[in-house]
């Protein structure tokens, strides 16, 4: 498996948009959370995060293909929070994102702390998280009777 990640430009908003939706469709399915869910963001949200000084998009290839994205936020003090991470639901399910993971943690070698978010109700994600040393934070926030998120850090 050659996972890589390539910096994310303007001329690749449509593409990082278009996976986003296509991976984030089935969560918004089942969860209904029209107002935070990815799936239901515009292309125009997606050009404004790739413009952002403090933010840094990147595509996720494996080998030639692009199977999704990961945005990172710079904070103050070498503080760095992932969001969104996708990768398309083909993709899914294979250690692609630990990979990722492993990837951007090397890039940001400076890094202090990182901080995510993920749906508590999907234990496969909050595994993964752990599993990669994230520790919940305690701090979780409602979003419908369906969905809450829970809070993430790793120093």
């Amino acid at each position: 498996m050659g996972v890589s990640l390539c910096k994310a430009t303007i001329d690749d908003a449509a593409k990082l948009h278009e996976m986003q939706v296509d991976a984030f469709m089935p969560l918004l399915e089942k969860y209904q959370d029209y107002d935070t869910n990815p799936a239901n963001e515009t292309l125009e949200k997606v050009i404004t995060r790739i413009n952002q000084p403090f933010s840094d998009y990147y595509l996720i290839k494996n080998s030639e293909d692009t199977i999704g994205g990961i945005r990172i936020i710079k904070m103050c003090n070498k503080s760095y929070r992932v969001s969104p991470i996708f990768i398309l639901p083909e993709h899914q399910g294979k250690g692609i994102a630990q990979i990722v993971f492993a990837l951007i943690e090397k890039k940001y070698h400076d890094a202090r702390s990182w901080e995510l978010d993920t749906i508590i109700q999907e234990e496969g994600l909050c595994h993964l998280y752990e599993k990669l040393g994230y520790k919940k934070t305690g701090k979780t926030k409602k979003l419908n009777e369906k969905i809450t998120i829970v809070f993430y850090e790793k120093s």
